[in-house]
């Protein structure tokens, strides 16, 4: 019976197939836009695809090729401008390829040590755009979402070590109304409360309301609280809160200072906007996701902490079977030290290669044509009779309403854009002074995306 591993003429082919697939897909800067479509339609179309037998591989592939990969939404299309896109490098995407061929396991240097080096390489340029002090660093994660655990994880340790009698209360954290859903997500999987703060006029957190929160806690609560999480670019709007004025209140206030900056973060190499993020080198920790505006592929984001004792004093494991990581050899950087997971793969390769491969100027050019990008979408929506600017362009996010239209025009035009293979933008809501509306939104990531595609997809609202 022939293995799984087994090396035939039928697996070469495969192989180079899919190669070859792989290479004109990596070079098509313009993908087809596919549609999504019922689970109960695709198992019409294609049938049971896992059996006692297998249907071997060149038909699976091909499955994959004219029917399942056209009903999904590929990030980097130069028109796909919803939620936070992706574009990663063909650099990045070949080598990703790479680190699933190189099977390395990313936990421990014993076992990844190269790359894990070269992981530590592309993190070095992480920390230096955030001005953290000497000695913080950062480990790579699955995204935002597992980087901002890991960082609250770290937080509660720290706040239960300092003080014995911390760890009888369940812990409290303050965060702004327009921080990502995946901090409230964070606070349930750890068991803290939350308490959302109102945003200032700006819809920013700031120290001024951060203070007034905390000064307007019982005295339980003030014991309880341990963490305070800002945003560095909102994932609906872009906005930066005010870093510095929270960074004083908790240093006053002796809190852990967190900054997700998940898609935000990119901003930091891009020299026209860095002063917005003035405060942030005062942050105990900071997540970054490079897979959102720094050009990797799914999945990568990023942890950084500004003491990496702590956070290895809340995620560090230990078992018997690690001991022989004491041989000299072994000793090194350890990223599962650092954040929640112990199993991970190199996710961080990718954008090392980008990165070695390009430069980093390279990086600012491209994270400054999405900030151009959505100040041309601004001026020629000012420009329109029939859009309003909803608010001025937070980095490379940009709020408009069609005038006139209610949801459901939003919704129609949407899925007829999409359908159509046009364009990907979809409505969002946004609540300003007490009033709930349906608007549009624009998110600029990819360098590809030109002004004559914001000047077809606006002049399709007429």
């Amino acid at each position: 019976m022939k293995s799984m591993h087994s090396i035939d003429m039928e697996t070469v082919e495969m192989t180079l197939d899919i190669m070859k697939y792989a290479i004109n897909r990596i070079s098509n800067t313009n993908p087809e836009l596919g549609s999504p479509v019922r689970e109960e339609e695709l198992l019409n179309r294609v049938g049971e695809t896992v059996t006692k037998e297998g249907i071997g591989g060149e038909k699976a592939f091909q499955m994959f090729k004219d029917v399942l990969v056209k009903t999904a939404v590929p990030a980097d299309h130069p028109r796909h401008l919803a939620f936070v896109p992706a574009a990663p490098t063909r650099a990045a995407t070949l080598f990703d390829l790479v680190t699933s061929a190189s099977s390395m396991h990313g936990a421990y240097w014993m076992t990844g040590g190269g790359g894990i080096f070269c992981e530590n390489q592309a993190m070095k340029w992480l920390v230096s755009l955030t001005g953290l002090p000497e000695g913080a660093f950062g480990v790579f994660t699955s995204g935002g979402t597992s980087a901002n655990l890991s960082a609250m994880i770290a937080a509660r340790e720290a706040w239960r070590d300092r003080n014995e009698d911390n760890r009888a209360y369940k812990a409290l954290l303050i965060t702004s109304n327009g921080a990502h859903s995946s901090v409230k997500s964070m606070a349930k999987v750890i068991d803290a409360d939350i308490i959302l703060v109102d945003d200032d006029e700006d819809d920013r957190l700031t120290g001024k309301w951060l203070q007034k929160a905390i000064d307007d806690l019982s005295e339980l609560d003030r014991k309880r609280l341990f963490a305070v999480v800002a945003t560095g670019g909102t994932t609906n709007a872009g906005i930066i809160d005010e870093l510095d004025t929270v960074a004083d209140v908790c240093e006053k206030e002796n809190l852990w200072y967190h900054v997700d900056a998940a898609y935000g973060g990119g901003a930091l190499a891009a020299p026209s906007v860095r002063h917005l993020f003035t405060g942030i080198e005062r942050a105990d920790s900071i997540t970054i996701d490079p897979h959102k505006w720094m050009f990797s592929p799914y999945d990568c984001g990023a942890v950084i902490y500004k003491d990496l004792e702590l956070a290895k004093n809340a995620h560090s494991q230990k078992g018997s079977y690690l001991d022989i990581f004491k041989d000299p050899g072994a000793q090194g950087f350890n990223p599962s030290d650092y954040q929640i997971q112990l199993t991970r793969r190199l996710r961080g390769l990718p954008l090392w290669f980008s990165l070695a491969m390009h430069g980093t100027d390279k990086y600012t050019e491209a994270i400054e044509r999405g900030l151009e990008l959505a100040q041309n979408a601004a001026q020629q929506i000012e420009a329109a009779p029939h859009l309003e600017l909803v608010r001025d362009p937070s980095l490379s996010c940009v709020l408009f309403r069609r005038v006139g239209w209610n949801p459901d025009n939003y919704r129609d035009w949407t899925y007829d854009n999409h359908k159509a293979g046009f364009a990907l933008v979809t409505p969002t809501k946004w609540t300003k002074n007490g009033k709930t509306e349906t608007i549009s939104r624009f998110c600029f990531i990819n360098p590809d995306t030109t002004e004559k595609d914001i000047e077809e997809i606006l002049a399709s609202m007429k």
